[in-house]
Formats: structure tokens, C-alpha cells, sequence
């Protein structure tokens, strides 16, 4: 007698159950943390079996190779994206290097989006560049037109999508066909949509990444790294991450697992909390713009639309022409708001961003000063009232009176 066919499970069940398998550890909710570096096997033939499958994923073998505490946070963020597998390692830009440098070679070229994470532009122009692969920056939005910058020796492009200083929406569909046309590896940063908001392999990415230090950890208490491939490159990844001896530490990967199963609950609210106040200062005098997909009038609102399920709390602020000092007032004084160079946590951040020190395809064009903002899990109306004093500082402070 067959049973019935289970219908595909919703991605906050995903998230939940991903991964767990209490059975496995007495009926524990939770997987054991597993603080190891040697293994030991019973006979000389387990042990050489062992070292004949060190490349096959899942192989115990060392604890740089991987623990059943990582495979299981592996298991559950390839699934939850639609990947074949992942590899988890110390940070998010430790996950950015592992995937460049398994896909790119001396002698080899790659594109670059130009609004990517900053640490990404200098691994690329201090580091790649030194060991012979030579970058071009691409204009965000050129979407199919990147063809026009492919080489005979273009390996690798690389998206972030949106980018986590200035929002561009890429056209990621469009940008995969070509790479597949040209057999060329795409590469993106999922890092601010998360696996619940983006399945960019199922668009034809090859390679997914994230910082797993922000949304999915969550609460600004780890560092974390996990880059997704399907079918075709993980094994390619796997053996790179291998090469490099990277890995994650078992606490860590342990934080990355309980934030997973909060992460749908908290993504709604960052989610909320940012196009609520998006929009609140959007129609604010001391703003320029507000850079922010989820918003209808923004440039890139068409392709979110189209291939995002959701959003997340970081977006960013053009504010009018402003002193430095009335700036400064205004941050200084935030209580809710704290400054620091992350996101993704509980709490809410705001910061000064310059995007015109680094962009040149094409040269940042905004000339008053920019903010980027995190939208926490506080409560919207202390959020607006932390802001809305910032800017009474800052009118204050630019027009003399303080």
C-alpha cells in the first residue's frame, strides 16, 4: 500500500526541521556540539578508507574536514536554497574567497559587479591580482549586455544582488544565460535576501554565498561563512575549500543552526520594520532618496518584484547636502540606532557609507551624504522617534543653532 505524497514543505517548516534529526542523539532537539580535531577509526582498513574518501562530502575524517555538527547546517541551508551542497567556513569573507579562488586561475579573467561588498573589490585587486587573474568591474544593471565583456579567458562572473551599499537589482536570470552560453561559472552574494528570499540557483547561478555572520546567525554573536554550489561545481568547491584549509568553528556553526530555526519569524520583521521606515523617510525633507527595492518608485522595484519572495532590514539613505559636523550630530546622539560595520543582527545600526570613494562603472553620481541603515527587531515607532530626534540634531547643528 503506497502512502500519500507528502507536498513540498513551506520554507519556514524547512527552516525549522532542516537538518535536525534527534533520533540520531538520543532525542536531543538539538545536534551535540562536537569539539574535535582527531578522529580515530578501529582498523588499518577503516582508516584507509577513510583517507581514499577524503574528498567525498559527508567523509568524517578530520575535524577540518567537517563534523556531523557542520554537515548538518550544510545540509539544511543547500536544501533550503534548492543547492546540491555547501561547505561552511570562519566568516562571510572567507566563504567570498573560497569561491573566487576555486574558480579562478593565473591567466584567467573575471567580471566583477561594481556595487560589491568592499573587502570583495580588495581581495580581487590586492590578491587575485598578485597571483595573475585580472578583474573588470561591470555596471550594475547591464543585465544581458555583459556579453559585450566577456573574453576568450573569462572564467568566472561574480553578482551580489542587491548591493549592500547602493541596492542595484541585477537582472541575475538574464546574466546566468550568457555565463551558461560562454560556459562560464556565475557566482553571486545571497547574504542580504537570505535562502528564504532568493533561490538564485534555481535561476541559474552556479554558486551561492553568504555571510551567515548577519541574517543567519542573527544575533551579532559569530562569525560565519557558507557558500552553496549545485550539482556540477561543488565538487570543485569542496576540494578548494579543502586546498585552503578552511573551516568553521564548532561554536559558531552551532549559532549558525539556532539561528536558522528563527530565521523566518525574524526576517518578517526586518522585512517590515525597514519598508516602514523606508517609506516614513522617504517622504522626509532633509532626504535626497532612499535606496530600497521593496519600494515601488525604486530604479531596481520591476526585478525584485520578479525574482525575490521577500526583503530584508539594510537598505540605504541619500540625504540633502549636509555638513559633516550636522552628520555627526545626528549619529552621535542615536540610542536605538548603534554604528558598526555589520548587519543582519537583532538590533538596529546606522552608518555613513561613501560609495564614491570605490565605484568607477559608473562613478557614484549622489553627492550628498549617504547612510546605511539596518532595521533591527525593535518596535517601528521607537525606531522613528530615535531617527526623527537624529535629524532635529542635525537641522539644529546645520543651521547654527547648536
Amino acid at each position: 500500500m503506497s502512502s500519500t505524497p507528502q507536498p513540498p514543505r513551506r520554507a519556514a517548516t524547512q527552516a525549522t526541521h532542516l537538518g535536525r534529526h534527534p533520533e540520531d542523539y538520543q532525542g536531543f532537539v538539538n545536534p551535540p556540539i562536537y569539539h574535535a580535531s582527531t578522529v580515530l577509526f578501529p582498523t588499518v582498513a577503516k582508516l584507509e578508507q577513510a583517507r581514499n574518501n577524503r574528498y567525498e562530502y559527508g567523509s568524517i575524517r578530520y575535524g577540518r574536514f567537517g563534523t556531523p555538527l557542520s554537515l548538518c547546517l550544510e545540509r539544511a541551508i543547500a536544501e533550503l536554497e534548492g543547492g546540491y551542497g555547501a561547505v561552511s567556513v570562519s566568516s562571510g569573507l572567507a566563504a567570498i574567497t573560497t569561491a573566487l579562488g576555486a574558480f579562478s586561475a593565473a591567466g584567467d579573467h573575471i567580471l566583477v559587479c561594481d556595487n560589491v561588498y568592499h573587502p570583495t573589490r580588495l581581495y580581487c585587486d590586492e590578491v587575485l591580482a598578485r597571483y595573475g587573474v585580472s578583474v573588470s568591474y561591470y555596471e550594475p544593471l547591464l543585465g544581458a549586455g555583459i556579453e559585450e565583456m566577456i573574453r576568450d579567458n573569462t572564467r568566472a562572473i561574480y553578482m551580489e544582488s542587491p548591493g549592500s551599499q547602493t541596492f542595484e537589482v541585477q537582472d541575475v536570470p538574464a546574466i546566468s544565460r550568457v555565463a551558461q552560453q560562454h560556459g562560464i561559472t556565475t557566482i553571486i552574494d545571497n547574504t542580504w535576501a537570505t535562502p528564504l528570499y532568493f533561490k538564485p540557483i534555481a535561476l541559474g547561478v552556479d554558486i551561492s554565498i553568504h555571510a551567515a555572520t548577519k541574517y543567519i546567525v542573527g544575533h551579532s554573536d559569530a562569525m560565519l561563512g557558507i557558500v552553496v554550489a549545485n550539482e556540477a561545481h561543488f565538487d570543485k568547491l569542496s576540494r578548494g575549500t579543502i586546498y585552503h584549509g578552511h573551516c568553521a568553528g564548532p561554536d559558531s556553526v552551532y549559532l549558525g543552526l539556532r539561528g536558522l530555526r528563527t530565521l523566518p519569524a525574524r526576517m518578517k520583521t526586518h522585512q517590515d520594520n525597514a519598508v516602514q521606515l523606508a517609506t516614513w523617510l522617504a517622504a522626509r525633507a532633509e532626504v535626497e532618496r532612499v535606496l530600497h527595492p521593496a519600494l515601488p518608485g525604486d530604479p531596481g522595484h520591476a526585478l525584485w518584484q520578479r525574482d525575490f519572495s521577500g526583503a530584508s532590514g539594510l537598505f540605504g539613505v541619500v540625504l540633502n547636502d549636509a555638513p559633516k559636523q550636522a552628520i555627526a550630530a545626528m549619529l552621535d546622539g542615536l540610542e536605538l540606532f548603534g554604528m558598526g560595520f555589520s548587519w543582519g543582527g537583532f538590533e538596529s545600526l546606522c552608518i555613513p557609507v561613501h560609495p564614491g570613494d570605490y565605484r568607477i562603472s559608473p562613478q557614484w553620481a549622489d553627492t550628498g551624504p549617504m547612510l546605511r541603515i539596518h532595521a533591527g527587531l525593535e518596535d517601528i515607532v521607537d525606531l522613528q522617534a530615535d531617527l526623527d530626534a537624529g535629524f532635529e540634531r542635525l537641522r539644529r547643528v546645520a543651521n547654527g543653532v547648536d
